[in-house]
């Protein structure tokens, strides 16, 4: 059984959902996973944090 689960990114400057990312779940207390990704609106490299669902 797969423990992925699909996270949705958002844009932490214009709060658009911008990307897709899966990530294994493991544990329960986790934090919010945070990459720096391309904003297509902003039209620039930003900080895109987890959402809940």
């Amino acid at each position: 059984m797969s423990q992925d689960k699909v996270k949705k990114m958002q844009c932490a400057k214009c709060k658009e959902i911008n990307y897709r990312t899966t990530r294994r779940i493991k544990g329960e207390n986790l934090e919010k996973l945070s990459l720096s990704k391309f904003c297509s609106r902003c039209k620039v490299k930003t900080e895109h944090k987890e959402m809940k669902k």
